[in-house]
């Protein structure tokens, strides 16, 4: 296969860019959007935090930039999803495959619906490093073999010739990653990977991610539901609410400044070992809009405490209100209190 063509755009450092990206699920109940109007970017040896509640549309995002929305009833209606400078929305399913997995990795929340239970793990690692690098299956394996131990797990060459249920759920995203790694790609989006593990293992295995992406400068980007996982590894935090950003900028300048009442709440709900005091944790109220019926305005109207006549009128665009920092919201930034 050709390589991507090195574009002005992918030299100055962007990796990935996805513009006004419009992802829909044609449905009895009407066109649920899931991702509508989505843009953000990521660059070259970045790990980008792309965080919200369920139902956002976050995985719904990652998933459309593989192309792996199920048809029907989704489908992938408009926008650019820009890759090393070549539009993959209009690349053809050919280069699809030689894309995935081989130059952008995903690895999933769920390893045991991932993994397929009557192959080897060594087979399933090695796959790819068959069918994307050329090589045999003896030295596919023994580069298997190596990629185990890169991610931790110990007793590699004998362990390789095990079935994914004799692995722990940990071991199992450890296998996961691996698989990722295998082809060195040059990007790899982590989509909850850590959703059924305990929060020992959780830290392990974010630890791995960001020691891999160190060590190969590998852009990451990191999908989770929770604000306080993302803040030791994370480089830009893009917060996501019915489909669509609400806030986006560093994540030291996210954490100390949000801008948003939705960045707001997501960060109060979030457990603080540094408060001595017996407050108890805030809670956003309500639930996540219908994305088949969203309101006519801001989206997060209905669940805002500061929601003006305005907000439910007009829908709010990205405005900038700090360096790389920007948020959608007509209320005063001033006002906002933590």
């Amino acid at each position: 296969m050709d390589k991507f063509p090195e574009t002005t755009e992918a030299r100055n450092g962007k990796i990935l860019e996805v513009k006004d990206l419009r992802t829909y699920f044609y449905t009895e109940e009407g066109v649920v959007k899931a991702v509508d109007g989505l843009s953000y970017h990521v660059d070259k040896g970045e790990c980008v935090g792309l965080v919200g509640e369920s139902a956002c549309g976050k995985s719904v995002s990652a998933m459309s930039i593989l192309r792996l929305i199920p048809y029907p009833p989704g489908i992938i209606v408009g926008g650019e999803i820009i890759f090393k400078g070549e539009d993959l929305l209009k690349a053809t399913e050919e280069r699809m495959r030689d894309i995935r997995g081989n130059r952008i990795a995903i690895v999933f929340q769920e390893p045991t619906t991932s993994l397929n239970p009557v192959l080897t793990v060594g087979r399933q690692v090695s796959e790819s490093l068959e069918l994307h690098r050329g090589m045999d299956k003896k030295t596919a394996l023994a580069e298997s073999v190596k990629l185990l131990k890169l991610v931790g797990i110990p007793d590699s060459e004998r362990r390789i010739k095990g079935h994914p249920y004799q692995f722990s759920g940990g071991m199992q995203q450890r296998i996961m990653i691996a698989m990722a790694l295998s082809c060195n790609p040059e990007l790899i989006i982590a989509d909850e990977p850590t959703t059924s593990l305990d929060v020992t293992v959780e830290a392990q295995v974010f630890e791995i991610i960001a020691n891999l992406r160190s060590e190969f400068n590998t852009a990451v980007m990191i999908i989770t539901h929770n604000l306080g996982v993302v803040a030791r590894y994370v480089d830009r935090v893009n917060v996501m609410y019915a489909g669509n950003l609400v806030e986006t900028g560093p994540t030291e300048v996210i954490y100390a400044e949000p801008k948003h009442p939705y960045t707001l709440g997501l960060l109060a709900s979030v457990p603080r070992l540094d408060h001595h005091t017996k407050e108890s944790l805030r809670v956003i109220k309500g639930l996540p809009p219908n994305l088949a019926r969203l309101p006519k305005g801001c989206s997060f109207a209905p669940r805002c405490e500061y929601a003006m006549e305005r907000c439910r009128e007009e829908k709010p665009v990205l405005e900038k209100v700090g360096q790389d920092h920007y948020r959608a919201c007509f209320y005063d930034v001033d006002k906002l209190k933590r």
